[in-house]
Order: structure tokens, then C-alpha cells, then sequence
């Protein structure tokens, strides 16, 4: 396949280029590096632009035929999108649509979309499946709803298809390929964990231990990194293979806590974590875990990593490397 990359200098997007590349697929990066970084895309063809360029989009599209677009290039940072809520409807939202209008102009009738748990708002049941209602409480998950609702309509209107992925929590990384997170600031809570136990960070800081779950710290359903891209690869060749227009939720349907994150980290590195306890945060359920069953049975996808070990022994593994 041919396979236009957008946002492919970051943290999930890098990685997706070299499951790409690895398996004999041509490549095309395109990444603004406003977050990501040029020495992470290890392969293919780069470009230095930002998908808000019509032009530079419209050149980018001129110079190939694509199978396929897949969709990285979004800001992705909940708090920011608080307090600058006008950055990330420009971007996430706006951009996205200069993107489809291009990719309809081009011909190109296949878009994999990096959508977000963040779109369901509070959860009213766990685990959550594509049926939930979608109820987003902060501008970051309004901009991802927005996009796939877009999606919808544009396939009405110009047959443009598409798979919406909805990601839970992302982890871990490929160090053996000198790939993993690097997000300034960090707010990912493996990485920032494994940052203290290298000394880079004092101490890390729980923010609620009296929610209701076992240990009182908020429970998560984490999703390696690789198996994430693993997921657009199917999602791509679902669509190439004639599949409809759809959107799927990926986890491994099982939630790890705070605190058993940090006792991980402790057990696997064998370094000492110092924990702060704050109080909760606003908009911070208790229970987050993703029923991943559509795409298991529509993609055929099912995660290689499924345990807390594995995920976050590969991102110790980067976190080292980094030095």
C-alpha cells in the first residue's frame, strides 16, 4: 500500500510509520514538528508542513496516488484545550476539514482516524462499547467528535470512507527502534513515573486515592503502543477490502490503577518511587475500560501486549535509552 502519514513525527504516528515501513509499504510523512520530532520518522518520504496549508496539502496529494491517509495530526493535550480551547478547534477541527476537502479533491477515498476515549465524557457504564453515548466534556474530546461526525457526513456526500479508532490510553514504545514518548510536558502517567524512578522527576503525584476502586486510585485500560498500530493496518485494509465507514473502540478491556502502575514501575526497575497524594481532579472518572469487541470481530485485531509488565517494561526500556 501507499500510505500518507500525517502527524508521523510523533509519539503513536512514529511508530506507525515503522510498522509500515517494516512490512514493505510506501510511506509518505507529513508532520509540522511543532510536537514531533524529524529523527523519530525512521523511514519512508518526509514532508515539513501543516495540514491547515491547502496548497502544501494539495502539492502533497499532486505528487502521489495514496491507498490510504492516516489521520495523527491532532493536539492532544486535555488541560491546554481548556485554557486555549481556540488552538485546538483550528487545528483539530478546521485543519481536519481542509485535509478531507483535499483528500476528496485527490480522489483519495480511505482515512484512518485517531480518535479518543475522550469522546464519551463520563462514563455511565464500564466497559464502554461504541453504543455509549458520546457526551465529551472538554474541547479536545469535542474537536475528536466533531472530526468523526464529519467523517460520516463526507461519506454521505462524496463516498469518502473512513475507521474512527477511538484509543483508550496509549503505552509503552518500540525502544528496540528508538521510539518512544516524548511530549513536552509530559502528563502520560507510565512516562512520568518511570521519569522519577530514573531521577528526572522528584516525586509523582496521585491525584485522588479515595475513588472506588480497589486502592482508591483511578483505573485505566492501557493499550501498547504497537497494538495500536497494528489496529490501523487492519483498519486500512478493512477499508481497501470494501469495508463501510465506522468507528471502533481500542483497549485490551481490562483496567490497571494508579497504584498498580506505581507498584509496577517500583517491581520492574527496582528504584524508589516517591508518591505524593493530591486531590482529585476535575472530570476524572474512577473507572475508564474500553469494550474493544467491534473491532476484534470487524478488523480482525486482537493485543499482543496485555500485560502491565509489557507495556511498561518497554517504555523502562526507552526511558533508559534516553539516558
Amino acid at each position: 500500500m501507499k500510505v500518507l502519514v500525517l502527524g508521523g513525527a510523533g509519539y503513536i504516528g512514529s511508530h506507525m510509520v515503522k510498522v509500515l515501513v517494516s512490512a514493505g509499504h510506501e510511506v509518505v510523512t507529513v508532520d509540522s514538528l511543532v510536537t514531533g520530532h524529524r529523527d523519530a520518522v525512521v523511514g519512508g518520504t518526509f514532508l515539513c508542513g501543516d495540514i491547515g496549508d491547502r496548497a502544501f496539502l494539495s502539492s502533497v496529494f499532486a505528487q502521489s496516488s495514496f491507498d490510504g491517509v492516516m489521520h495523527f495530526a491532532a493536539f492532544s493535550q486535555v488541560g491546554e484545550s481548556v485554557r486555549d480551547p481556540a488552538k485546538y478547534y483550528r487545528n483539530n477541527c478546521a485543519n481536519a476539514l481542509t485535509l478531507l476537502d483535499e483528500m476528496v479533491a485527490a480522489g483519495v477515498r480511505n482515512i484512518i482516524f485517531s480518535s479518543t476515549a475522550a469522546i464519551f465524557g463520563e462514563p455511565r457504564y464500564t466497559p464502554i462499547d461504541e453504543d455509549h453515548p458520546t457526551a465529551p466534556i472538554n474541547p479536545y474530546g469535542r474537536s475528536k467528535l466533531f472530526v468523526e461526525q464529519a467523517l460520516q457526513d463526507y461519506d454521505r456526500a462524496y463516498g469518502l470512507r473512513s475507521v474512527s479508532l477511538r484509543y483508550f490510553n496509549a503505552a509503552g514504545a518500540d525502544a528496540a527502534a528508538g521510539l518512544g514518548e516524548r511530549h513536552e510536558p509530559e502528563t502520560h502517567l507510565i512516562p512520568l513515573v518511570l521519569q522519577v524512578a530514573t531521577g528526572r522527576r522528584e516525586a509523582i503525584q496521585v491525584f485522588g486515592t479515595d475513588y472506588p476502586t480497589p486502592d482508591g486510585t483511578c483505573v485505566r485500560d492501557y493499550i501498547h503502543v504497537s497494538d495500536l498500530c497494528n489496529a490501523h493496518v487492519l483498519a486500512l485494509e478493512y477499508l481497501m477490502s470494501g469495508g463501510e465507514t465506522t468507528a471502533c473502540n481500542l483497549g485490551i478491556g481490562n483496567g490497571f490503577s494508579v497504584g498498580e502502575v506505581i507498584h509496577t514501575v517500583r517491581k520492574l526497575t527496582g528504584r524508589p518511587i516517591k508518591v505524593i497524594a493530591q486531590g482529585r481532579r476535575e472530570g476524572d472518572p474512577a473507572v475508564l475500560i474500553a469494550n474493544s469487541g467491534l473491532a476484534r470481530s470487524r478488523l480482525g485485531w486482537s493485543p499482543h501486549y496485555t500485560s502491565l509488565e509489557s507495556m511498561i517494561g518497554s517504555a523502562w526500556e526507552w526511558e533508559l535509552r534516553r539516558g
